[in-house]
């Protein structure tokens, strides 16, 4: 996070911005707060004043240098994007853009959640880095090329088919699990609105020993990297382990009964 300061100061101070208790994944915020050793806030606990940021504390206000929030662009500060956010900082993102506060993820970096971006990743990888991928994406199919959506249509039964722009596992329709009157709703929603949904094979997911309320029986599970950017690129040590805690499902998102497990590297 320091090389995210913009103005650098001999004694920073950087923040967690979570969108609350209520948030799926707060324990998430919490425990990267504790391990940083820097103050989880929400939106409340900060304010703008003279296009800086300040944190409200019992010895009065103390100036923010970064922030590493875990807010969508949209909630982020209701002057500048969604009015209605009660969540977010007024007055935050005119800070930004007068790098009187360093944002980590920055605002606009989301458009990598867009799931569209998967059918290009083997080939971004080539472009920018003059490789080739180590280990293959895994096939997408783009529901607005006519080609590929005739395959998806016909194939329902067989693919994973996925909101584009959605996050935290919602609206997925797994094919070979989801009934008759599923895919067909799905192939009504692909044919109104195609830009809106990607579809890919189904990867089965490793399993790992889970607690269970009466047992010990395998879950799928499935690893999320970390990734830093800074003047050096580096994946950090270990990563997240996220577990699907219902039995046979594939969905590991804590916002659809998911958990997390240590990671583990067996040699």
């Amino acid at each position: 996070m320091n090389e995210c300061i913009p103005k650098k100061t001999a004694h920073p101070h950087m923040v967690v911005l979570t969108p609350g208790i209520y948030n799926s994944a707060y324990f998430e915020h919490s425990f990267l707060a504790e391990q940083m050793g820097i103050a989880l806030v929400e939106g409340k606990d900060l304010f703008v004043e003279n296009d800086n940021v300040y944190m409200k504390t019992v010895k009065g206000p103390l100036k923010v240098d970064c922030i590493y929030r875990r807010l969508d662009d949209n909630f982020l500060d209701p002057k500048a994007f969604n009015k209605d956010s009660v969540i977010g900082v007024p007055g935050l993102f005119k800070c930004w853009l007068k790098k009187n506060v360093g944002i980590i993820n920055a605002v606009g970096t989301g458009v990598a959640d867009d799931k569209v971006v998967y059918s290009y990743v083997n080939r971004m990888i080539v472009y920018y880095l003059g490789e080739q991928p180590v280990l293959n994406q895994v096939e997408t199919y783009l529901c607005h090329d006519e080609t590929q959506k005739k395959y998806v249509l016909e194939n329902l039964s067989k693919l994973v088919v996925k909101p584009a722009n959605a996050s935290g596992g919602y609206g997925i329709m797994i094919g070979p699990k989801a009934s008759s009157k599923e895919r067909e709703e799905v192939a009504e929603k692909i044919k109104k609105n195609p830009r809106e949904y990607i579809a890919q094979p189904l990867e089965t997911l490793s399993t790992a020993p889970t607690i269970t309320e009466k047992n010990i029986e395998p879950r799928h599970l499935d690893l999320r990297p970390f990734v830093l950017s800074g003047k050096t690129n580096y994946v950090t040590t270990g990563g997240l382990t996220r577990v699907a805690l219902r039995k046979g499902s594939t969905i590991v998102n804590s916002s659809q009964g998911g958990g997390s497990k240590d990671t583990l590297i067996v040699d």
